[in-house]
């Protein structure tokens, strides 16, 4: 990825290109919906933590909980969301609004019925899907009971969810980005809500939680509806297979399940193997993917969500160095945040876990554990957030094969890897396999979209990586130099271990920005058109 020659003779000129118009206020946008929304999910997930623990009851409702959250990202937000954006801008840039109408309603219709099907012979089946996805708790007839029950309960969320998906999916191309990005701030209310007002209602507690998921799911939905009205296309669903849309939708769809979705199959074969593990595993896995996904959500993914719908309509025109511009932008933008975010989560492992989770039910050797397989799983976040920039790029020229192939020899590779570190290092070995996959994954999609031209080096990557080098540098120093032992970290309260960690992440924080300006990189690099 080296400079230009024709270019390295201008030292004046930016060392990141010029960003798409509009796109980085979007991204910003995006971001600081999803931070709220991720705060409030760290704030669920301590309440969990608070009130249940890592013990049966929690790796039952995690199991019930993961299962439909699995299939909403594989079916909804990934393979059907990375389908339709590029459809639905197709019809927007090409036909009228009354043809934009109709695909909505036969995309709605055809959907609802099949999510409903879907839903319906799921509930009917759940200690068939439990002992699929644990097949551990089938050994421990209570644990296997409750996680079969509450799935029942949990299930209905992938319909609803879905819904909402298709929904945010038509506002984020008519760059209405806040509505989506603000809708899941409603789930993880309702989750804290339940945990702490409905379970003391109800016999079994952690029942509760799976409640909250259910009524979640529905307040999603309705909450999105009246947006969609003001934008003049609310869904009137109707079924209709043959709809020109909706079969290039479904032709798009089904390799698109592999290709977007491999990171989530992995995360779900970890908790299978972690089933058969220790009591305790799944939760370890559960709190550390959870910090893991911090970055991942409000920085991967926001980019990820803003760059479709453009990606898809520069494709749509033919501008083709505007797409391989947007793309280099959205790379750029993935290791200015990334490669920071992974290298504190390394160095902050259990300090974080311990200042988040370390309360009520949760032990010392919760922490230490859950802090193993978040350094695992950090390793491979920068590779986690470059999946999300880049398989948009196959997608938005409506290429879902190139995906599929390179998700199905990562996967394969994520298996093979789990059987050799599950061994050595149980629930760390899973996670660290899940990174290792996760780099394989990425380096294919990169190699397959500078082969096919989609994304060409624009100028400057040299002094860029420079620059961030220089800056994460000076990020890890302070870390080092701030950061106490574990020991003292567990010895002091709740409140004391909170004010600590602002201060570090607010040093680590003002070093970095500080040391990124004095290497030379600017805001408006990434915003100027």
């Amino acid at each position: 990825m080296s400079e230009p020659s024709a270019r390295s003779d201008l030292p004046s000129s930016p060392s990141v290109p010029p960003g798409p118009p509009g796109l980085l206020r979007s991204s910003g946008l995006v971001g600081s919906m999803t931070m709220l929304s991720r705060i409030l999910g760290l704030v669920r997930d301590m309440v969990i933590a608070r009130y249940f623990g890592a013990g049966a009851g929690a790796d039952a409702f995690f199991v019930a909980f993961k299962i439909p959250n699995f299939l909403r990202r594989l079916f909804a937000e990934g393979a059907f969301s990375q389908a339709f954006v590029p459809v639905l801008s197709s019809f927007r840039e090409q036909k009228s609004l009354s043809e934009v109408q109709r695909l909505v309603n036969a995309v709605a219709g055809s959907l609802g019925l099949v999510l409903l099907g879907v839903t319906l012979v799921a509930m009917l089946g759940a200690p068939v899907l439990t002992a699929v996805f644990a097949p551990g708790f089938v050994d421990d007839e209570e644990k296997f009971a409750l996680a079969s029950d509450m799935l029942r309960i949990t299930f209905p969320y992938l319909l609803l969810i879905s819904l909402t998906a298709f929904a945010g999916a038509i506002l984020n191309s008519y760059d209405r980005f806040a509505v989506p990005a603000f809708t899941p701030v409603l789930l993880n209310l309702t989750m804290i809500g339940a945990a702490i007002f409905l379970s003391p209602l109800m016999a079994t507690p952690i029942m509760a939680l799976a409640w909250g998921v259910f009524i979640a799911g529905a307040i999603q939905l309705f909450f999105q509806l009246p947006f969609l009205m003001r934008l003049g296309l609310m869904p009137r669903p109707r079924v209709d297979y043959r709809h020109e849309g909706v079969r290039k939708v479904l032709t798009l769809m089904a390799p698109a399940i592999f290709g977007v979705s491999v990171s989530q199959i992995n995360l779900l074969l970890d908790t299978v193997l972690a089933s058969f593990l220790e009591t305790g595993s799944v939760s370890w896995l559960y709190y550390s993917d959870r910090l893991a996904e911090l970055p991942l959500g409000v920085f991967g993914i926001a980019i990820a969500t803003v760059i479709l719908p453009s990606l898809s309509r520069k494709h749509a025109a033919e501008s083709r160095d505007q797409f391989a511009a947007t793309l280099d932008w959205a790379i750029r933008g993935v290791l200015l945040i990334g490669l920071p975010a992974a290298l504190a989560l390394v160095l902050l492992a259990e300090p974080l876990i311990a200042t988040l989770f370390y309360y009520g039910e949760v032990t010392a050797r919760d922490v230490a554990m859950s802090g193993q397989s978040l350094r695992a799983y950090s390793a491979g976040l920068l590779a986690f957030m470059l999946i999300k920039v880049l398989a948009p790029g196959f997608f938005a020229r409506q290429d879902t094969r190139t995906p599929v192939k390179i998700g199905i020899i990562a996967m394969v590779a994520n298996m093979v890897f789990n059987l050799i570190l599950v061994f050595p290092m149980a629930h760390a070995g899973l996670a660290l396999a899940t990174s290792l996959s996760a780099w394989l994954n990425t380096g294919l999609l990169w190699r397959g979209l500078k082969k096919e031209g989609a994304w060409r080096s624009q100028p400057g990557w040299g002094r860029f990586l420079l620059q961030l080098a220089v800056a994460n540098g000076a990020l890890v120093a302070v870390i080092l130099y701030l950061s106490a032992p574990v020991d003292q970290w567990l010895a002091v309260g709740g409140l004391r271990r909170s004010a600590d960690m602002a201060v570090l992440v607010t040093a680590g924080v003002a070093v970095y920005l500080v040391a990124l300006g004095l290497a030379g990189i600017r805001l408006r690099h990434f915003r100027q058109h």
